[in-house]
């Protein structure tokens, strides 16, 4: 079984920065990619951001030149830096992990929530 915990989230001003995390733990033989997801009320869940084991990334347009996904292997987290946030980035953010262990599972965090406004 793994347990992925999310931190980070938040309420901030339009402008501000938040930084998420994400921690992956319990039985893990490797991590393929990670990943940032995010919904709003009403609305279905959207990619935000990606990191492949290889470093390759992926971004939403709308996040572009504003997020940044990086991730630390040895501690088996992914990171989101968000920058510049807009009250249209309000919404729950959730990780996203790609782990082997005895074959491939995908494992989903609880979500976190992010809210800006004034």
């Amino acid at each position: 079984q793994v347990q992925l915990v999310e931190s980070g989230g938040g309420l901030v001003q339009p402008g501000g920065s938040l930084r998420l995390s994400c921690a992956a733990s319990g039985s893990i033989a490797g991590i393929n990619s990670m990943g940032w997801y995010r919904q709003a009320p009403g609305k279905q869940r959207e990619l935000v951001a990606t990191i492949h084991s290889g470093g390759s990334r992926n971004y939403a347009d709308s996040v572009k030149d504003r997020f940044t996904i990086s991730r630390d292997n040895a501690k088996n987290t992914v990171y989101l830096q968000m920058n510049s946030l807009e009250p249209e980035d309000t919404a729950v953010y959730y990780c996203k992990v790609d782990v082997y262990s005895t074959r491939w599972w995908t494992y989903w965090g609880q979500g976190t929530q992010v809210t800006v406004s004034s």
